[in-house]
């Protein structure tokens, strides 16, 4: 069969926040506004290829990519070593910004060389599988940003020994803001900053917010998730990296946000807000505070992703 007629498939891989002020490797959201595609296609040459990248400088050489070293990691599991995919990305979203980069290349990875295979992996072992990509993006393997990249909405880490990750319930009328100023903050250095050892009674702090906050998205009582959107152990820290951060987050809420925090590692800054017409008007204020600064940014208003990665285009179907 020619290389061009092997069945294919172009995916879009949202991009996230992570944390969610209070649930530091734990909770995290997909955005439905901006995110990577990818085209997925089988190869006769068995493994991994990664044939272009897009919109930054990363390596093409599978091991040293994440999206690379995820889909090996399930083409290894499937256990048929003549099996060969090759990627073509094109990144919307940049490395070091905060709002999962290599989440999305390693979950749009699995995702689609998952569809190429008749879905012959679990949602659960997908996830698995682009957590070694985050492996190799920052040395952790956390699930806080490719579960809801590959599930959609709110998803919970209850466990990473064994994985267990529930997606939680997302009020429809949830809206997010997310500003990225122009800098890089590597996520392997944002982790090096951290204390490796938290006072109990800021722990306990944490603990209820983290439970208030799963509450507050059940019940759909915004109150209850704004009082919720508290982070009294990593925010402190990770805070000073970002320009005007506390005065961003202040203006943020007067403006109609109901909180926010960093968004993973940062530089970006998310906030979540009740209706459209709140988070635009977050949106407004955040740039009324970064344009005098110098900083050039983005800004991303986005409700909820419901779908995680998603097939936007499919040639033939797959034979495997």
């Amino acid at each position: 069969m020619n290389q061009d007629n092997k069945p294919s498939v172009t995916v879009f891989a949202p991009a996230t926040v992570a944390n969610v002020a209070c649930g530091f490797d734990v909770i995290g959201l997909a955005l439905e506004s901006t995110g990577d595609e990818m085209d997925i296609r089988l190869s006769d040459t068995p493994g991994v290829r990664i044939t272009s990248i897009e919109g930054a400088k990363l390596p093409l050489e599978a091991s040293q990519n994440v999206a690379g070293v995820a889909l090996q990691a399930l083409l290894h599991e499937y256990g048929k070593p003549e099996t060969g995919m090759e990627i073509a990305i094109r990144k919307n979203i940049h490395p070091g910004s905060g709002i999962g980069s290599s989440a999305a290349s390693a979950a749009g990875a699995v995702a689609g060389g998952n569809m190429l295979l008749n879905n012959h992996f679990s949602p659960e072992a997908l996830i698995r599988f682009a957590m070694e990509g985050e492996r190799l993006a920052c040395g952790t393997p956390h699930a806080d940003n490719v579960a809801p990249a590959i599930l959609g909405g709110f998803t919970l880490v209850r466990s990473y020994q064994p994985l267990d990750v529930i997606a939680l319930h997302t009020p429809a009328d949830l809206w997010v803001t997310v500003i990225h100023p122009q800098i890089e903050v590597r996520t392997a250095d944002a982790r090096e900053i951290l204390k490796q050892q938290v006072m109990l009674k800021d722990a306990i702090r944490q603990w209820g917010n983290v439970g208030a906050l799963v509450a507050g998205l059940y019940r759909e009582d915004y109150d209850l998730i704004a009082r919720s959107l508290e982070d009294v152990i990593v925010e402190p820290i990770r805070s000073i990296l970002i320009p005007a951060f506390h005065d961003l987050k202040l203006r943020c809420r007067e403006a109609g946000a109901l909180g926010g925090g960093i968004s993973g590692s940062g530089p970006s800054v998310f906030m979540l807000s009740k209706g459209e017409a709140n988070a635009r008007s977050v949106a407004a204020m955040m740039e009324s505070i970064y344009a005098p600064l110098g900083v050039d940014y983005h800004i991303h208003v986005s409700r909820i992703s419901s779908t995680g990665v998603k097939a936007i285009k499919a040639h033939q179907h797959a034979v495997l």
